[in-house]
């Protein structure tokens, strides 16, 4: 079963943006993903439309970061993202009629709505800054562990 990796694609591309301090093209952030400029952009849309990313065309052009990431949260870019699906779970419905399925939707979907709402909770509480912040941390460590560059691994 595959998994829906959008949101944690865009996050990562939304970190690359932030440390790059500089316009990044569709190309490199692309590469970056191992995707088509053409579906990087389609992502990117939605966060231009919230005024997350902005773009400029020309020589010296490219993507960069339009917000404070202390104030855009894992939830608004879920929700810019077009609220991907949650669970690969679902309910059976091919006896809408039959009263075990009922039982057995009912407390499935209890359940799936109550997981649902933690969920998002969190991701309200996690800043595009945090994860940020999370991301130095690493490379510091590394970097004292390693002895090289923290911006090589960026």
């Amino acid at each position: 079963m595959m998994r829906d990796s959008k949101l944690s694609g865009v996050l990562h591309i939304l970190l690359h943006m932030a440390e790059a301090g500089r316009p990044v093209t569709s190309e490199t952030l692309a590469g970056a993903m191992g995707t088509n400029p053409v579906v990087l952009r389609r992502l990117l849309a939605g966060l231009r439309e919230r005024g997350f990313v902005r773009s400029e065309k020309g020589h010296g052009g490219g993507w960069t970061i339009a917000c404070d990431l202390s104030a855009v949260t894992l939830r608004d870019v879920y929700e810019a993202v077009g609220e991907p699906t949650i669970f690969a779970m679902g309910n059976r419905s091919e006896a809408p009629g039959c009263l075990v399925e009922q039982a057995v939707n009912g407390a499935l979907d209890d359940a799936f709505d109550e997981a649902r709402t933690l969920l998002l909770d969190r991701f309200g509480r996690v800043t595009l800054a945090a994860l940020s912040a999370d991301f130095r941390e690493r490379m510091a460590s590394r970097k004292s562990r390693c002895g090289f560059d923290a911006g090589d691994a960026a």
